[in-house]
């Protein structure tokens, strides 16, 4: 699996963004894809997560502001994400799993297996 995201950029505080992630490879498979942020010296943070079932998991930094959605059709994870603020800057990953769809919604960063290759968002105040 092969993940390309996209859709990074700078913004004023206030603003929206939203990025894309477009799965190649042997996508039937994936059981779970989200997004995951990381700032210099900071462990990857979890944003989102959506399994195939439907479930989605939010970072409560991120609750009412950010939405996943999934075009499985297009094998595409997308992340719109409004009203940003200062602290979400940083480098946003996306990730997808083939493996237990109840162990990835609990959005566990060692769970995801393929990651792409990170977009920068600067938000600024």
């Amino acid at each position: 699996v092969q993940l390309q995201a996209s859709g990074g950029g700078l913004v004023q505080a206030g603003g929206s963004l939203r990025l894309s992630c477009a799965a190649s490879g042997s996508v039937s498979t994936i059981t779970a894809m989200g997004w995951y942020r990381q700032t210099l010296g900071s462990p990857r943070d979890l944003v989102t997560v959506s399994t195939n079932g439907g479930t989605t998991t939010y970072a409560d930094s991120v609750k009412g502001r950010f939405t996943i959605s999934r075009d499985n059709a297009k094998n595409t994870v997308l992340l719109q994400m409004n009203s940003l603020k200062p602290e979400d800057t940083a480098v946003y990953y996306c990730a997808a799993t083939l493996g237990n769809p109840i162990l990835s919604s609990l959005g566990g960063s060692m769970t995801y297996e393929y990651w792409g290759q990170g977009t920068l968002v600067t938000v600024s105040s």
